[in-house]
């Protein structure tokens, strides 16, 4: 009975101790994603403006041969950037994530393409190496606090792969193996329960209206003049759509994995707390259960000797 004493406050003195961490992260992810959610909140407007200008670009400049818009005959390649987080201890976030992109890989296979995985974060990259899959690039150490640095370093080696894999369809081979599309697998914050992987291509562009705006009819384009040139803004532009689509993607992921840990940490805390009250309550009975004997053997004890000084 002492020995099931002590082995219950072990335990509910072990799930106190990882109760408090739970708790502590738990708190940490609430104090980042009001930061998160603001960063999010705030790069959409820019995103949404950008792909208003480029939709009027490219409509003004339809005849421009530029690589990041044409759709090459026969993709034979194509590049996957998959997000995901530097840390665990954020429930479903890495599996969904990566069951999204095993979808979008296989998909890439029926329709004859060859994937090239790109990944940020530890989990993902952790993730191909024990299968030993190849990994293109990596990239680690920003998934909850990443930066526009982060995303335009990201974005210049997907798009050289993109470029060289131009001069592959044009026949100018150069030694380096190129990719025809881009494709990248995020999580979308919708809010703080729900976050949902999503994926989408990045290039050759396809050019989106966002939610609400209507496209305007065939042949009717915005008034616009363009001082320099359409074919030279689209140019200057389209880069900067890229990078601004990587940084979108990277923002809404941290957004998500910080809701998502917070999620998960809560739901840990209370199971801990639970779980204290179950083996309190155990504790209690078989205290209570050690008690009763103890009594019982007290009160043997004292009539056995009442008995004893009957019979004397």
């Amino acid at each position: 009975m002492a020995a099931q004493l002590r082995e219950l406050r072990s335990r509910i003195k072990a799930t106190k101790s990882i109760g408090k961490i739970t708790k502590a992260m738990e708190l940490i992810a609430t104090a980042r994603i009001t930061k998160a959610r603001a960063k999010v909140a705030a790069s959409r407007p820019y995103a949404e403006e950008i792909t208003k200008v480029l939709s009027a670009l490219a409509g003004a400049a339809a005849n421009l041969d530029h690589p990041l818009l044409v759709e090459r005959p026969n993709p034979k390649r194509a590049a996957v950037l998959v997000v995901t987080s530097d840390k665990g201890q954020c429930g479903g976030y890495n599996t969904n994530v990566l069951k999204a992109t095993e979808e979008l890989l296989a998909l890439l296979r029926e329709e004859g393409k060859q994937p090239e995985v790109y990944v940020t974060g530890s989990k993902g990259l952790n993730y191909y190496r024990f299968r030993g899959r190849e990994v293109s690039g990596s990239w680690t150490g920003f998934s909850d606090q990443p930066g526009y640095a982060d995303a335009v370093e990201t974005a210049e080696t997907l798009v050289g792969s993109f470029l060289a894999g131009t001069d592959d369809a044009a026949g100018n081979a150069d030694g380096i193996e190129g990719v025809d599309e881009i494709h990248v697998v995020y999580t979308e914050f919708v809010s703080m329960l729900t976050q949902r992987p999503v994926a989408k291509r990045v290039a050759p562009l396809e050019v989106e209206y966002t939610e609400g705006e209507e496209q305007p009819p065939s042949g009717l384009l915005p008034s616009y003049e363009f001082e320099p040139s359409a074919d030279r803004l689209l140019s200057a532009l389209l880069p900067k759509y890229i990078n601004t689509r990587l940084y979108s993607a990277l923002l809404e992921s941290a957004a998500s994995e910080l809701a998502a840990r917070r999620t998960a940490m809560k739901a840990a805390s209370d199971n801990a707390n639970d779980l204290v009250g179950t083996l309190t309550r155990e504790m209690n009975q078989a205290r209570q259960a050690q008690i009763t004997q103890e009594i019982s053997e007290i009160v043997g004890g004292a009539n056995a000797l009442t008995a004893a000084g009957s019979d004397d």
